[in-house]
């Protein structure tokens, strides 16, 4: 989804890494984790994925990816998914411990919170859900945009809410999803402030996509990678 919808988080992602020394690769073999397969119950289709992935990163001292979602899928669902193929198995072994989600790798792994963005706004933060309780990202996020210059990050009442989104959730509950979507997208708007932050693009354009649609919002989405690179006003 980032590479084909959202380019400007991938390239953040490679900028900071860069700018704190570090050689990035991306190798154009990747494909989708398979989330979305294996969550709808199509475990046979998802299978190629997952070998794929393990394939293709399992030579990588570190895989990150601006996804709180599709790390989780790597971590908690590959290992089951691998059980009875004792290769794939000891791959994923190898690949799922080695792969973070971008705050995880920063603060953790690299111990940097501090990366020298400048973002002159007020943001609000929404933690996805399994960056929050899959992933346990806890503050790290938050620790990253604390550091940000210029930035007034503003409480999200409600913030651990779920959105609504939850991939193939929103097309089957359509009234559910559109219920709690409202109730973000107008948490959002008692903030006042001018973006709303997530670390997860999926999420955001659920967000956005309400939030565009009511007369009085004015918050615009935006992966918090893409403030962490940032050197100035973004537009």
């Amino acid at each position: 989804m980032n590479d084909l919808m959202y380019p400007d988080t991938g390239r953040a992602v490679v900028s900071i890494l860069e700018r704190l020394g570090h050689t990035v690769d991306f190798p154009e073999a990747q494909t989708c984790c398979g989330q979305m397969h294996a969550n709808s119950g199509y475990r046979a289709e998802a299978m190629p994925m997952v070998r794929g992935f393990v394939g293709t990163f399992r030579r990588y001292d570190a895989v990150v990816a601006p996804s709180g979602s599709c790390v989780a899928m790597v971590r908690d669902s590959y290992p089951r998914l691998a059980l009875g193929d004792p290769d794939l198995e000891r791959g994923v072994a190898e690949v799922a411990p080695r792969t973070y989600e971008l705050a995880e790798l920063l603060v953790d792994v690299l111990g940097v919170t501090d990366l020298g963005a400048v973002f002159p706004h007020t943001v609000t933060y929404h933690p996805t859900c399994h960056g929050l309780r899959m992933l346990r990202l806890g503050d790290k996020p938050l620790a990253l945009l604390r550091a940000v210059r210029g930035l007034q990050l503003r409480e999200l009442a409600g913030a651990a809410e779920c959105c609504g989104f939850g991939g193939t959730f929103a097309v089957k509950n359509a009234g559910v999803s559109a219920a709690m979507l409202a109730d973000k997208c107008g948490a959002v708007d008692d903030t006042g402030a001018e973006y709303v932050v997530a670390a997860d693009n999926s999420c955001l354009t659920h967000i956005g996509g309400g939030l565009s649609r009511r007369a009085t919002s004015t918050a615009r989405p935006i992966h918090y990678a893409e403030i962490l690179a940032s050197t100035g006003s973004a537009s």
